[in-house]
């Protein structure tokens, strides 16, 4: 083990480098005949850290208290030391979500960076492998159904085949309680993202409702697919048959970019199908992506379109020229 006192001044560099960085407040606090190093409790938000000389010796108590470093605060701080032009520093910063103007610790990344990196990483990890609220819902009267997967999340991750496929349950559950032969069929997924549903859902659902109803289109009865994957519309085409179906679902979160939500649509989709017969609308999300409400009103659009052309994908480019 590592002598304490070379251990207290690890802790001590650390501490420094975080006030430094705008990350920790106050100072170091040191007494006669303590070790050197703060008299506080690290709290790290999932547990408190007791520096091992403090509880043996002196029983002082190290406490930081760290911001959240995913916060538009931190977020977007130039950590550039001794930036030549700091007003183009912001500025430049300010015209990409790349990350830029980090700085460095040396040839490494400062801790700012890191902690921030750390964070986003983690909000892609909670997407990932979170469920959609119930709640949600049952707010929207939806019913669930699952494909093929049988093992979970990862089972899911690791094979994008089965998240293609409805299962047995499924397709009964879809027969016997769904309207046939539909205008529109609207279909949520979880896809890759559960917090992209649950970002966009209240906002798209009823326009896209509201959007059919106005313009005299049958609606059929929308249900939540779990385990899903795009090509998982071939089957539910096969069972419903619609005109036109509309699948929402979370798109592949980014390093801290959860919330993005796509719509897959396909004229009279059905076994066999492929991306060269469908269309989607991307990156549906408030506050730098296609606002829901107004994907919502150009889905409902869009899916007029189709019906006039009897296409969709790259058909439909060929027909509407």
């Amino acid at each position: 083990m590592m002598e304490e006192e070379k251990i207290n001044q690890i802790v001590e560099l650390v501490l420094r480098q975080l006030q430094e960085e705008g990350l920790v407040p106050g100072g170091l606090k040191n007494q006669p005949g303590q070790p050197t190093f703060p008299q506080e409790t690290i709290t790290t938000g999932a547990a408190t850290v007791f520096h091992p000389g403090a509880a043996l010796s002196t029983h002082a108590e190290i406490e930081i208290d760290l911001p959240d470093p995913a916060g538009d605060n931190l977020r977007w701080l130039p950590r550039v030391k001794n930036a030549k032009d700091p007003g183009a520093l912001i500025e430049l910063m300010a015209s990409t979500s790349a990350r830029i103007g980090v700085g460095r610790a040396g040839p490494r990344s400062n801790t700012a960076s890191l902690l921030l990196f750390q964070a986003d990483h983690a909000i892609t990890q909670d997407a990932l492998y979170r469920d959609v609220d119930q709640r949600l819902l049952d707010e929207f009267n939806l019913m669930t159904v699952q494909t093929s997967i049988t093992e979970g999340r990862e089972e899911y991750l690791l094979r994008p085949d089965l998240g293609r496929q409805l299962s047995d349950a499924a397709r009964q559950m879809i027969t016997e309680k769904c309207q046939k032969n539909p205008d529109l069929q609207l279909v949520v997924g979880d896809g890759l993202s559960a917090l992209a549903i649950e970002s966009n859902l209240r906002q798209i659902f009823p326009v896209i409702v509201q959007g059919a109803q106005s313009a005299g289109l049958r609606m059929g009865t929308p249900f939540y697919v779990k385990y899903c994957r795009v090509g998982v519309m071939n089957d539910i085409g096969d069972i419903l048959q619609p005109k036109v179906l509309i699948l929402l679902i979370g798109e592949r979160p980014g390093l801290g970019r959860a919330e993005s939500m796509s719509a897959y649509m396909a004229y009279q989709p059905g076994a066999g199908q492929n991306d060269a017969n469908r269309d989607v609308v991307c990156n549906i999300f408030e506050k730098g992506g296609t606002n829901p409400l107004e994907a919502g009103a150009f889905i409902v659009q869009f899916a007029q379109k189709m019906m006039q052309f009897q296409a969709s994908g790259v058909k439909l480019k060929l027909a509407a020229g």
